[in-house]
């Protein structure tokens, strides 16, 4: 330990109190330093051959946070940051401790009204390009996707969907793969596309979930929840709600809100981290099942599916009569779908347009006999019934 003695710096009597190194921020390499203190002024004064090179005031010295090693004090002034002194005696320390009382003192936030206007203009760009410039490069960029593409993002979605919702843990989500219940889906779908002018092919899939929805993905996906086909009471109102879905797939919604979504994630993985990978799969995922489209672009798909339920035979009040017993029964459930209809007032117009553009003497034709119509209902045989 150094030996303290009273030396005498300039005119005034000061304590030696120890050894330290000083970088002062011109010079790559330290320079080895004796400190002293003059409690009258209230300062450390640091000289090199008994020359004094500077004097640091107590109340302006801050330790520098973050330190490696406890072995070590990293000492700087208040306003200038670059010069450094360290400090490796324990009593040198415990001396400059006992004189500056504002070590750990944070330093105060300069230009306030400044730091507040540009966080506000940081916040206000992300919020615009989130909400403005996103959609439209999105939308765009929908149009330019190649089908194989489009199909690809679609294969991703839909397998990581059946990764998600698998309660085991341990494989995906099951497909129901009933042989008469799928000949009996696909009869349907032979029918309604009959009607429709889509760009892509329709691949359709049951899952042995049960949620009460469905939902389009990307690239012609059309896809079932067991749950929805057994709270439907007639083939006529699965029919309804797979034309409703094929007008979101004429409108190629999935993909511009795949877009979107992954647009905006991008945004907010390059401000706050890496939201790539899995991650981006696993929310465009949820977007997808709980797809919130638009009103406007909810009307056009329920404007596509009247046009084609009747052409096929179906009455288009069967969507809404669909809608308005989910609406009923669904008040006190968990389902989502149920709490997405409760949610939106806009849906008691949606079913009086449905029943509006089904006309006073529309002649009905069954897409499904009453023993394909059981097959559908039990496409998921393990499940079905209980």
């Amino acid at each position: 330990m150094t030996e303290r003695t009273v030396i005498r710096v300039g005119a005034e009597a000061s304590v030696f109190s120890g050894t330290g190194q000083f970088f002062d921020g011109d010079m790559a390499h330290p320079q080895d330093v004796t400190l002293a203190v003059d409690d009258t002024k209230r300062q450390l004064i640091l000289t090199v051959d008994d020359d004094e090179i500077t004097r640091w005031p107590y109340d302006e010295m801050r330790s520098v946070r973050d330190q490696a090693s406890n072995d070590l004090m990293v000492l700087r002034l208040r306003n200038d940051g670059t010069p450094r002194l360290i400090l490796t005696d324990a009593a040198d320390m415990a001396i400059i401790r006992s004189r500056a009382k504002h070590l750990h003192k944070r330093p105060p936030v300069e230009n306030k009204k400044r730091l507040v206007t540009w966080s506000l203009a940081a916040v206000a760009s992300v919020a615009l390009i989130i909400g403005v410039l996103v959609p439209v490069m999105a939308d765009q960029l929908a149009e330019f996707l190649p089908p194989e593409g489009e199909k690809a993002l679609g294969d991703t979605t839909f397998a990581q969907i059946r990764g998600a919702l698998d309660e085991t843990g341990f494989q995906p989500l099951a497909i129901c793969e009933d042989p008469d219940g799928l000949a009996a889906l696909d009869k349907m779908r032979v029918a309604l596309e009959a009607e429709a002018d889509l760009p892509v092919e329709l691949t359709v899939h049951v899952l042995d979930h049960p949620m009460v929805n469905a939902f389009a993905l990307p690239g012609g996906y059309v896809v079932f929840f067991r749950g929805l086909i057994d709270a439907a009471e007639t083939h006529e109102e699965v029919a309804a709600v797979f034309a409703h879905e094929m007008g979101h797939v004429e409108a190629r919604d999935p993909t511009r809100i795949a877009m979107r979504s992954a647009g905006s994630i991008g945004v907010l993985g390059l401000l706050f981290g890496d939201f790539a990978g899995g991650a981006l799969v696993l929310f465009l995922a949820e977007r997808l099942i709980q797809a919130d489209y638009t009103q406007a672009a909810e009307a056009k798909a329920d404007t596509y599916a009247h046009a084609v339920l009747a052409d096929a035979g179906v009455p288009p009040s069967a969507i809404g009569d669909f809608f308005e017993r989910m609406v009923v029964d669904g008040a006190d459930a968990d389902d989502s779908i149920i709490q997405h209809f409760i949610s939106h007032p806009e849906m008691g117009d949606r079913i009086a347009a449905a029943r509006a553009a089904t006309p006073n003497a529309f002649a009905a034709k069954p897409l499904l006999t009453v023993e394909e119509w059981r097959a559908l209902q039990g496409i998921c045989p393990l499940t079905f019934g209980s």
